[in-house]
């Protein structure tokens, strides 16, 4: 897993699929290539001063590098953004959210099959 550190990279994933949980977005986007997946963390001053910053950080990087850092799939780019309430869940809590967030991936869904139009009999 490598980390992402440019502003392009971080700007590129805001464009990709979103799943919203209540600790942190999760931002995906497909590279196309085979190369090891990246993850970006940030957090915007909403959620506090520096220490806050920081310690939410810190904590949804050790999630990503601790729960399910081997279900990252490679080829992509993993853009976590830190909200105000991950200062007030829980690790276990965030760590759940974290591994939904993965199996929710948005990118996978397949659009449902459209149903045949419905024709009035007179």
């Amino acid at each position: 897993m490598d980390r992402l550190k440019q502003r392009a990279d971080f700007l590129a994933a805001a464009n990709g699929a979103k799943v919203n949980r209540p600790g942190f977005i999760l931002q995906l986007r497909d590279r196309g290539d085979e190369n090891p997946a990246r993850v970006g963390f940030t957090c915007s001053k909403k959620v506090g001063n520096a220490v806050a910053r920081n310690r939410v950080c810190r904590q949804l990087r050790e999630i990503v590098r601790l729960s399910d850092a081997t279900r990252l799939q490679p080829g992509r780019d993993y853009v976590v953004i830190g909200r105000k309430t991950a200062l007030e869940l829980s690790y276990a809590r965030l760590s759940a959210d974290f591994s939904n967030a993965l199996a929710h991936d948005p990118s996978k869904k397949e659009r449902a099959p459209q149903s045949q139009p419905r024709t009035r009999v007179p």
